[in-house]
């Protein structure tokens, strides 16, 4: 990795693993696009602005008399702001106390540093060769700092960008996202991710159209609709081809993407903090941070830019302790015993995967207060003594006597107002005076923008943790955030309360994470409902959807896969008939679709056949086996059950001597076509032994035609009977020569 700038030229070259980004200062002092993709040299760029000529509709800049290609509506900008001629979607707005909205921010000053500076308050990239560019307004004594981060393991830039006011007085800011970035070109489309319930990560793909496409979410959440994430690709990009271009904001709650096709043949990428319902008092001397944006990019499709951001959140962003760790393996009480995780319903449980590999134990929600139901008890972060009488002492024991750890679920950020916490602190949910708040699944949000709420949760659960032997954490989100208030704050600042909340929420990880490294927490939100960059900076992963149904999980898992890695990806195994779906699948195809990241069991171990629990056995010992791939792989998406009857991935090792693939066929066809499927990512002069164990299958083969010529898909059982729908059949390749 390098930073270059060209003091001639005034251009700075960014050059990360394979990739450059240039942009320069032009003539009228302003910072101009020029470049972001395959690594080029340090090549004099100026030349693609000469363009800039305008119409006789373009705003000149102040004191010019007509435009003549220099306007900020045709600038390639790094940095757009309201005012002085930009009719783009800007990314930076504020409010004087005149009630002047007006800037014009030019170029003051940069630094190149070694090490990037830390992101106080909230979670971003670790390490890195950063670029520090300070923008300063002509009208003003406001400042902006653009910083740009590149790395040599991962085709990214990582950018954010702080606002200072060395104003006298307080000024509101209306708008700060995280970047803007001009790419040329005005036919594209746009990938961008869906969320519902049940149905995470859904992946849409539209042609952009003149005008500005948006996702957004106002829920005080990062995934209730929509991922923050999109990706710009060229129209004839594939999975394994093309260019694509990727963002993915390491942020935890309301926010906006945009993509803006102009007329001039360019199409602006911005976003960040979502600017609904957002006003920030900056007052005399204090500097504003924006969350961090990552940007990839790939010329190996989608799936190539896929595998930049799992290596760049894998080495820079997730917990460092537990990243490329073996993750435990859990069985979990919650679709077994729902609000009766009583010793007597749950030991049984534990007794009858002793011995499987199975290493952790977690008992789910239901353990504490009036805990019977979703109607009561959240926030009392007490034992239940009706539940269990001499604490959670002899079921944790009983896991330890089992050879298992134990984990624990929690809810801090929530609370019923049928609960003693509320009884005691009304105050302490967000609600508005006098209004009758939104209850969902019956219960209210705490205002963790107050100091006193976020210090009551951190010690109600630290006690927890404290009393008892704990390793593993499940830490839930059910609801979104809908009044908006806090009643800790000035009229002037309610505005704040979202981007408040995710400093809040970052305040508790930070707080309890450090306090209790040895344990191991997972991020949940009603399923995947908070399933962005930042809770992994914290946590390593995320249960990517309540859905546990396999046949549900290919898609979920394959949307969630395009930005995540696999190993932050959490997985069940559960029992069937599905509990969302009442879907009947093989309990090895289950298995084998939970394999494809951070596995775990959830169902009633003792509603299972012996011979189910012995598949257990095998099928963790098969994971272990992977697990190493999942951790450090790289993925390939071969089939997809959005376009195909089947579902296929592959990992394969870094230094391409392993591989495993899953392939899964949806519905049974009776005569159907052959199939084959096409591994990728291989050394093509290696020699392969490729194993399927089900089915006695060996050979040996190049990496060469593995790849070109395909694998066979033979799914008829040893004795030529057909398998029946969802069925999976599973390749082992190892480089023998």
């Amino acid at each position: 990795m390098a930073i270059f700038y060209n003091e001639e030229t005034k251009t700075f070259y960014l050059e990360g693993k394979g990739i450059s980004y240039v942009f320069g200062i032009n003539e009228t002092n302003f910072p101009e696009h020029y470049y972001f993709g395959t690594r080029i040299g340090r090549d004099e760029l100026r030349y693609t602005t000469e363009h800039n000529i305008g119409d006789s509709a373009d705003t000149a800049l102040p004191g010019q008399i007509h435009a003549g290609g220099k306007s900020y509506n045709l600038y390639r900008s790094e940095f757009s702001f309201y005012g002085n001629g930009e009719l783009r979607e800007c990314s930076f707005s504020m409010l004087f106390g005149s009630g002047s909205r007006i800037n014009d921010f030019n170029y003051e000053t940069h630094e190149i540093l070694p090490e990037k500076p830390a992101l106080s308050g909230m979670p971003s990239m670790r390490g890195g060769e950063t670029l520090k560019l300070t923008l300063k307004d002509k009208n003003s004594e406001m400042r902006v700092h653009l910083f740009y981060t590149v790395y040599d393991d991962a085709a990214v830039v990582a950018r954010r960008m702080e606002v200072e006011n060395r104003t006298a007085e307080s000024v509101k800011i209306l708008r700060a996202y995280s970047f803007a970035l001009d790419v040329y070109g005005n036919d594209h489309d746009l990938l961008t991710l869906e969320n519902a319930w049940g149905r995470e990560n859904r992946p849409e793909r539209t042609h952009l159209p003149h005008g500005t496409l948006m996702i957004d979410e106002k829920s005080g959440s990062s995934t209730r609709h929509h991922a923050p994430a999109f990706a710009l690709l060229d129209r004839d990009t594939t999975e394994e081809r093309g260019n694509a271009l990727g963002v993915s904001l390491i942020y935890s709650t309301s926010f906006v993407l945009k993509a803006q096709v102009s007329t001039k043949g360019y199409t602006r990428l911005t976003g960040g903090i979502n600017d609904f319902d957002f006003c920030w008092v900056l007052d005399a001397g204090e500097t504003f941070a924006t969350p961090e944006a990552v940007l990839a990019f790939s010329d190996e499709g989608i799936g190539g830019m896929s595998r930049e951001f799992h290596d760049a959140y894998r080495n820079h962003l997730i917990n460092p302790r537990y990243v490329k760790k073996p993750r435990p393996i859990v069985i979990n009480s919650w679709e077994a015993v729902y609000f009766d995780p009583s010793p007597a319903r749950l030991m049984p449980i534990i007794d009858a995967v002793k011995g499987t590999g199975i290493d952790t134990f977690v008992l789910d929600d239901g353990w504490f207060g009036a805990r019977r139901n979703d109607r009561a008890g959240l926030g009392d972060w007490v034992v239940s003594k009706d539940v269990y009488p001499e604490g959670l002492a002899p079921i944790i024991d009983h896991a330890h006597k089992a050879g298992m750890k134990f984990g624990i679920w929690f809810e801090p950020e929530m609370v019923n107002p049928d609960s003693d916490l509320f009884r005691a602190h009304p105050d302490w949910a967000i609600s508005v005076p006098g209004v009758e708040p939104c209850v969902a699944r019956r219960q209210l949000v705490l205002d963790i923008t107050r100091a006193d709420v976020r210090d009551y949760i951190v010690e109600a659960v630290s006690k927890i943790l404290r009393e008892n032997e704990i390793d593993y954490v499940k830490w839930d989100f059910n609801r979104a955030l809908t009044e908006n208030f806090s009643r800790a704050l000035p009229a002037e600042r309610e505005q704040e309360l979202h981007h408040r909340y995710a400093l809040g929420f970052y305040d508790i990880c930070e707080r309890l994470v450090n306090g209790f490294p040895h344990i191991f927490f997972e991020g949940c939100a009603g399923g995947g409902g908070r399933f962005d960059p930042a809770v992994l900076y914290y946590f390593p992963q995320i249960w990517a959807s309540d859905d546990t149904d396999a046949y549900m999980r290919t898609q979920i898992q394959h949307g969630t896969s395009i930005f995540y890695p696999l190993s932050a990806i959490s997985c069940h195994t559960s029992i069937c008939p599905n509990h969302q779906t009442n879907r009947t699948l093989p309990f090895k195809t289950r298995a084998d679709i939970a394999h494809l990241g951070a596995t775990g069991y959830e169902l009633d171990t003792t509603k299972i056949t012996s011979e189910e629990i012995g598949e257990v056995k095998t099928q963790v010992a098969d994971y272990k086996e992977m697990q190493d791939l999942v951790l450090e792989g790289d993925l390939y998406r071969l089939e997809n059950t959005f376009e195909s009857n089947y579902f296929a991935q592959m990992i394969v090792s870094k230094d391409k001597s392993r591989a495993h693939i899953t392939v899964m066929r949806a519905l049974c066809r009776p005569n159907d076509e052959h199939k084959r499927i096409f591994p990728r990512g291989l050394d093509k002069n290696a020699i392969y032994e490729v194993v399927n164990e089900e089915y006695e299958l060996k050979m040996r083969l190049s990496g060469a035609a593995i790849m070109n010529v395909g694998l066979v898909i033979n799914l008829k059982t040893l004795d030529q009977k057909m398998p029946g729908d969802f069925k999976t059949f599973i390749f082992k390749l190892v480089k023998i020569a």
